[in-house]
């Protein structure tokens, strides 16, 4: 009996060993699967459409400080100049900025989606939102990150202060439709210093998605609240260009510690990424949720195609960049960085597309 009990300790001691090498083979450097993704979409970056390109460039180049993204930001700024000749030259009056936002939001009707249908359900009596939010703001915040302008800047500002952005930034309806997007907007108007209203935003939303109430929330819903928490740091960070502090935002770091398990399980990689580098932001590489969120997205890439495929197995590159730009950024951290800029940077703004001037 006695060598029959060493024999067993012996094999299960041979077993452990085999298993836990075998373990430690299969296991891939984090920075390994980020340089995966990066192999599948940089030698396509430029079949991409201009914002999906500018996207991902801008986010690489503001971690690596590489001037290879020159293109990509080039792109990026010739589609804001783009935007801003329009809306300076045929969307200023009233009733022009009414029409343009009830055309946009005429995608939404026949859609099925959750989504789709609250934002049609929330915008329609201020169809203005559509041209004021999802369109202007983001293009004059673009390009005053830059340190560029555009040439009727006034003007627009102009259009901007017809209109109180706490109604919309306020609305529960707008913040169950709309709430990650409002969150950028709200530090856009504050970056651009026109409105201020982060403050009045951030307590609309706590009231509108209690925790106590998150077991009620579609899964859509519940989704939709912790894209609006990654947002509302991201866009404090001036999206990866500034540190933050997690005293600053104790309250949503406190919501994830509590609730990763629950995010991890119920939210898309994209999201689940995005509370990973929150925490990056914060200097809280350490930190057990960052540890949880890099094994999560590292095992939902797909190895044959070389990144993370949609939750419907849908592997096309210009649909699926965003979530994979973020998978890259929170396994291969590389820190902030402020830029570019025409005067950090002019050899990027040797050519600045028509309608932008510098500041």
């Amino acid at each position: 009996m006695r060598l029959l009990s060493f024999r067993y300790w012996v094999l299960t001691l041979l077993f452990c060993w085999s298993f836990a090498a075998h373990s430690l083979q299969l296991s891939i450097p984090y920075q390994q699967s980020a340089e995966q993704i990066r192999q599948t979409f940089e030698p396509q970056l430029y079949t991409l459409p201009a914002f999906t390109a500018g996207h991902y460039g801008l986010r690489m180049y503001r971690q690596s400080l590489d001037p290879k993204y020159t293109a990509a930001i080039w792109q990026d700024m010739a589609r804001v100049a783009s935007n801003l000749n329009k809306f300076s030259a045929e969307l200023t009056t009233p009733e022009q900025i009414t029409q343009y936002g009830l055309n946009r939001l005429k995608s939404y009707e026949n859609s099925p989606k959750e989504r789709s249908q609250r934002r049609l359900a929330a915008t329609k009596a201020m169809p203005e939102y559509m041209y004021l939010g999802v369109g202007l703001l983001g293009s004059m915040a673009r390009a005053n990150e830059y340190g560029l302008k555009h040439r009727d800047d006034a003007k627009l500002r102009e259009v901007i202060r017809c209109y109180d952005f706490k109604k919309y930034a306020t609305d529960p309806e707008m913040i169950r439709a709309w709430g990650a997007q409002l969150a950028n907007q709200v530090y856009w108007l504050r970056q651009l210093g026109e409105q201020d209203v982060v403050n009045e935003f951030v307590v609309a939303f706590r009231e509108t998605y209690p925790d106590s109430k998150d077991s009620k929330l579609s899964e859509q819903q519940y989704g939709n609240k912790i894209y609006i928490l990654t947002h509302i740091i991201f866009a404090a960070s001036q999206y990866y260009q500034l540190p933050i502090q997690e005293k600053d935002f104790q309250w949503i770091f406190d919501y994830y510690r509590k609730n990763i398990d629950n995010i991890i399980k119920n939210t898309k990689e994209d999201i689940i990424a995005e509370v990973g580098v929150n925490f990056l932001l914060a200097g809280l590489d350490n930190d057990p949720v960052v540890g949880k969120t890099r094994y999560a997205i590292q095992h939902a890439i797909n190895d044959k195609h070389g990144m993370i495929p949609s939750v419907t197995g849908d592997f096309d590159l210009a649909s699926g960049e965003h979530r994979n730009v973020l998978a890259i950024m929170l396994l291969d951290w590389k820190g902030t960085n402020i830029g570019p800029t025409v005067n950090r940077q002019p050899d990027m703004f040797k050519r600045i597309p028509y309608g932008l001037i510098a500041k």
